[in-house]
């Protein structure tokens, strides 16, 4: 199990992480690529930063499902924001699938920046991430 915690001699997260995360010897890592608010499809989701955001983890969703995973095995993220303009509604979108993956706020790592652009003028957040999951 992966084992997640803050040491009482720092100060608590500022947000939804957990300060260390550390991986199981039975378990390997998977890196996910930053994924982006598209559709199966190829379509983007929407226009604004908390429909992509919600995109964005249901497709990281489908990623550790076809590995027989779930959101339990992200050791972390890293949350990449088109400006500061969007970050309320990436936020959001965070807080809403966090309250359903995570119930206990036993989050992963995770880090966020707001940078001038993405790969593409009309995407707002990008979101990549690390699992651990159990050896095959």
């Amino acid at each position: 199990m992966i084992h997640r915690w803050n040491p009482a001699t720092v100060a608590p997260p500022i947000g939804q992480y957990s300060h260390l995360a550390s991986v199981p010897a039975d378990h390997e890592l998977v890196m996910i690529s930053g994924q982006v608010g598209v559709l199966p499809n190829g379509s983007l989701a929407g226009s604004d930063s908390e429909t992509q955001t919600r995109q964005i983890f249901a497709n990281i969703e489908r990623l550790l499902d076809s590995l027989g995973a779930g959101p339990e095995h992200l050791m972390k993220l890293f949350t990449l924001v088109a400006g500061v303009e969007h970050l309320d509604g990436c936020r959001a979108a965070r807080q809403e699938t966090f309250a359903r993956w995570y119930p206990g706020g036993d989050w992963p790592a995770h880090s966020l920046a707001v940078v001038v652009a993405l790969a593409d003028p009309a995407l707002t957040v990008e979101i990549e991430g690390v699992a651990a999951l159990p050896r095959r």
